[in-house]
């Protein structure tokens, strides 16, 4: 257990990640920051209210000041906006990166030792700005990406896999990582099931999107959030597809690309370089285009 946790965006996911973060008591406080006045205090208060029902003795509180997330261990930004009718791609990028700019420059304020979890989108994107901004090292902001685009591809027990690359409808599950108690995907399913599979991963997103209509996903990026934090308070040296800003691994550098990453108590401890087969290597490449082409629409 660590001292603070704070949580940056009192939506849904931020405000289901601060639930997470209470209910496994990662740390003594939990603080659910947003702009807008009584949303996060009356959700942490409804929270903390939970805890004699639930069980746990971590501390939620709501607030409106940056002063309230001072020398926070860890900091998960959930903060921006989702896209609207008539909005541009970089329309909502430049709206979202204006946002997360503020909170980096916050979070540099406050708590310049923090670690960083961004989970506002576009996400790979919204990582280079916070680590531009604050002036962390790559070790203090990690995206979270591939631990929730995993979880779409996978099931509860007995399946392995990791999927890569940027965090969108271009990730990379990686067919030839995947097993099922140990054995091989490819030696139980036939490659155009495979790649069924791979295809609704890709679009999990989209899909949740389309049947809620008017929000997106949270409870499975919120528990992503947290399994994160997790691996990093009790320094469990997991190794997790997450979003890390590269120089040299996989042949890249100078982006944030979702690879397999070991967490621990300091943050990003390594970035584990798989051997690739050429298709997957090609994708990956892929990915990484789409990232630069976004980065690249930066105002």
């Amino acid at each position: 257990m660590v001292n603070k946790i704070s949580v940056v965006g009192g939506g849904n996911v931020g405000a289901t990640c601060a639930q997470g973060l209470a209910l496994k008591e990662l740390a003594r406080e939990v603080v659910l920051i947003d702009i807008l006045e009584g949303v996060p205090q009356g959700k942490g208060l409804d929270q903390w209210e939970s805890a004699p029902i639930e069980g746990f003795d971590s501390r939620v509180r709501g607030t409106n000041s940056y002063d309230d997330t001072a020398n926070s261990d860890i900091i998960v930004v959930t903060a921006g906006i989702a896209r609207k009718p008539g909005m541009s791609r970089e329309d909502l990028l430049n709206t979202n990166a204006g946002i997360v700019r503020q909170v980096s420059e916050n979070i540099k304020r406050t708590s310049p030792n923090a670690i960083v979890i961004m989970v506002s989108n576009p996400l790979d994107v919204m990582a280079h700005v916070c680590m531009q901004v604050t002036g962390f090292p790559r070790e203090r902001v990690i995206g979270m990406a591939g631990v929730l685009d995993t979880a779409r591809y996978r099931s509860v027990e007995d399946i392995q896999a990791l999927v890569l690359g940027g965090h969108g409808d271009t990730m990379v599950p990686l067919a030839s990582y995947t097993t099922v108690s140990g054995i091989p995907l490819a030696q139980l399913m036939k490659k155009d099931r495979i790649e069924a599979l791979v295809d609704r991963a890709r679009n999990g997103g989209a899909e949740i999107v389309a049947l809620l209509k008017t929000g997106s996903a949270y409870y499975a990026p919120a528990a992503a959030a947290v399994q994160m934090a997790e691996a990093i308070v009790k320094d469990k040296k997991r190794i997790l597809p997450c979003s890390a800003w590269l120089q040299g691994e996989f042949g890249m550098k100078d982006l944030f690309l979702g690879v397999p990453c070991k967490l621990g108590r300091d943050g990003l401890m390594e970035i584990i370089e798989v051997e690739l087969t050429g298709e997957e290597r090609a994708a990956l490449q892929k990915s990484a285009d789409a990232v630069t082409e976004t980065m690249a629409l930066l105002k």
